[in-house]
């Protein structure tokens, strides 16, 4: 069994005031708290050592004890890790019989999982029945919550306001112009209560924006298409073309083939997080070959392949 040194795990001295180890302990708790150190162990197994030390340092009573086993600690040493020193029998002339405690478990500490050292000295009846740390006295930043919302292109392209309901709250989250699909936006403050002074958690709402019939998003970009009159593609002119802006007339270079792709600038997504900056919208020319044609037409047509053929 290894010797915990409570004093060193909370960086304080042996004769640090229960506010210097409180301090102390809420400080380092922040610091390795497993929702700023997600995935790493050793910050996850530090907490769990302060947590320990905290647990008998903060109760003078234990603490008394603890101190009185530092100096009965150099018979272990002498002794070897093969024998010599009973811990058990040592706690039973300390703090008599141990018993089973009726209280909460070291488990419902938040840190859990203590030591056989402290399990050996400082839970069930020994020192005349421990209390366990009140999850309120942990400094905890308050869980996180997360939340799909569904949104149209339209509505990322302008920006929007969504209403949330959680937990019985209502919650209004804006959704900035230019958000992504798939982006995770931050409500501040919106999670979950804190315990021991520190602040609420937040709020994460992941956007999905629905596809659109019209036009397809490839980053800041928009993609289109635009069906031209064949008249129109040989000769050139002016087309009216929805944008999420509104119409806007673009000009159709004589003689497009389909498949040309016509580019309008600033007319795409607005920039996220930044004002006044857009991406672009690709028009792709699809020709529209006329349909129903009367002889007159089609005798036209005639001719124009005739001269195409004698050039």
């Amino acid at each position: 069994m290894e010797y915990k040194d409570y004093y060193k795990l909370l960086g304080v001295s042996k004769t640090a005031t229960q506010d210097e180890i409180k301090k102390s302990y809420r400080k380092l708790a922040v610091k390795y708290h497993p929702d700023k150190n997600q995935g790493n162990r050793e910050s996850e197994d530090r907490f769990k050592e302060i947590g320990e030390a905290y647990e008998v340092l903060k109760d003078p009573g234990k603490r008394k004890k603890y101190d009185k086993l530092g100096v009965n600690w150099k018979q272990y040493e002498h002794a070897g890790a093969d024998g010599g020193f009973d811990y058990n029998q040592w706690a039973q002339q300390q703090g008599g019989r141990r018993q089973h405690s009726q209280q909460q478990s070291t488990t419902d500490f938040e840190g859990g999982d203590f030591s056989d050292f402290f399990n050996t000295f400082f839970s069930g009846g020994f020192g005349g029945g421990a209390r366990y740390t009140d999850a309120r006295d942990i400094p905890r930043k308050g869980q996180n919550y997360q939340a799909d919302l569904t949104v149209t292109l339209a509505d990322a392209y302008r920006g929007t306001e969504a209403m949330l309901s959680l937990d019985g709250e209502t919650i209004k989250a804006t959704i900035p112009a230019g958000v992504r699909d798939g982006q995770k936006l931050r409500v501040r403050g919106k999670g979950g209560k804190g315990t021991g002074g520190q602040e609420r958690g937040h709020l994460y709402i992941k956007v999905n924006i629905k596809a659109d019939s019209t036009f397809e998003r490839k980053e800041d970009d928009l993609h289109c298409n635009v069906h031209v009159p064949l008249y129109t593609a040989v000769l050139g002119g002016k087309m009216a073309v929805a944008t999420l802006k509104g119409m806007v007339n673009i000009n159709i270079p004589k003689e497009s083939q389909s498949g040309k792709v016509v580019r309008l600038k600033g007319l795409g997504m607005p920039l996220f997080g930044k004002k006044k900056e857009f991406g672009d919208l690709y028009a792709r020319i699809t020709v529209d070959i006329p349909q129903d044609l009367n002889e007159e037409e089609l005798s036209l047509f005639q001719k124009l392949a005739n001269l195409r053929d004698t050039t």
